[in-house]
């Protein structure tokens, strides 16, 4: 394990700062969750699973052990410190202030724990006009514009059903830790890592913001496609959606005559991709024509056997007993529940890092851990 030896303190709640850290529990970093005597919020999100676990709560918190303590309480902070004495990393995503009013802010910790590696994941970023207010998920995809250049062109603007800024955030602090880290192990002392959901949510409309500063213009809502490239999106076959997804034109090359239509590798409006973004609707609409007269399995089996990217639209269901799912090994059961997880997306020399713990009911440590 890449990370064992590595003690990990979180004081996270809900997706950010849980996910980040079950990313460090993965890679084989020991991780104490301490949590309010009533739980972690997301013990009550989603199905139940346990008396105190929901879907929600076991997505994020696999390999970790659980301890509640009442940090308004002098005995409980004085625990918490004593964990952090000897801890590598101390992650949290409390509302804005909050850490410090106990005494746990980055300045206090750093100065008494030098080697301490501090990660603060906030709401909207530990500077600026709104640096002290609370947010979540779906806050932060609207102020972000995330939620404006999401759904279908004709219909309304949707929110992603993912929750990729709480994720992503998670990512953002793990990779800072990881890094972090590093630079200890040079320099001896350990840094304030801050990530924010606001800030990722930025991130991840970099490509429509820089066309915005471009154009003057923010590329309009495409459903399943793409402002830039065409064809890159999903079509209806005669029993069903599928993408077609030719990113570049010597893809493009191969998909034409497999549609019957070589000679569009010549036309002036659609051998370059520049040309075929110009002239979208006449060329989606030439495919959807095509494609529409045979089955969806049918196109995709031709497209791929010709190097064209393309594959079915799938649901939950079809894609937990697709081949592909099945084969990378990436479902791990959860011992006494009906659940399987998915894994770390990360293989390491080829083997993928195993859930060596469940994730914990409340307090699972308060009698191991003194």
């Amino acid at each position: 394990m890449l990370l064992k030896d590595i003690k990990v303190i979180e004081l996270g709640q809900n997706l950010a700062g849980p996910y980040g850290t079950q990313i460090l529990a993965d890679l084989g970093a020991e991780v104490l969750k301490v949590e309010r005597p009533t739980g972690d919020d997301s013990r009550n999100w989603g199905t139940k699973i346990s008396s105190d676990t929901t879907t929600m709560y076991q997505t994020l918190n696999r390999n970790k052990k659980s301890i509640s303590l009442d940090l308004r309480l002098d005995h409980d902070k004085k625990r918490l410190m004593g964990f952090l004495e000897e801890a590598d990393i101390f992650l949290h995503n409390l509302r804005p202030g909050s850490c410090t009013k106990l005494g746990l802010g980055a300045k206090r910790l750093r100065n008494k724990f030098p080697q301490l590696i501090y990660c603060d994941v906030g709401a909207f970023g530990h500077i600026g006009p709104l640096k002290d207010l609370p947010g979540y998920e779906p806050l932060m995809q609207a102020y972000g514009g995330l939620v404006s250049i999401n759904g279908h062109p004709q219909g309304p603007e949707a929110r992603v059903a993912v929750s990729l800024v709480d994720l992503g955030t998670g990512m953002w602090s793990a990779i800072g830790a990881l890094a972090a880290l590093h630079h200890r192990s040079k320099a001896g002392i350990g840094c304030v890592i801050n990530t924010s959901l606001y800030e990722t949510a930025l991130a991840w409309g970099n490509f429509h913001m820089a066309e915005y500063r471009a154009t003057g213009k923010v590329p309009p809502r495409q459903a399943t496609g793409h402002p830039a490239v065409v064809p890159y999106q999903a079509f209806d076959a005669s029993d069903g959606p599928f993408m077609i997804l030719a990113g570049n034109d010597r893809i493009f090359a191969r998909l034409a005559p497999i549609l019957g239509k070589p000679n569009w590798v010549n036309d002036p409006r659609f051998k370059s991709n520049p040309g075929r973004v110009k002239n979208r609707d006449a060329i989606l609409n030439d495919i959807q024509q095509i494609v529409s007269k045979e089955p969806r399995d049918i196109w995709v089996e031709r497209l791929r056997n010709s190097g064209v990217p393309s594959a079915p639209i799938q649901t939950i269901p079809q894609v937990l007993d697709t081949p592909q799912t099945l084969g990378l090994n990436i479902l791990q059961p959860v011992p006494g529940t009906p659940l399987t997880l998915v894994g770390l997306p990360i293989s390491i020399n080829g083997e993928r890092p195993a859930m060596r713990m469940p994730p914990p009911s409340l307090g699972n440590a308060n009698d191991e851990i003194p």
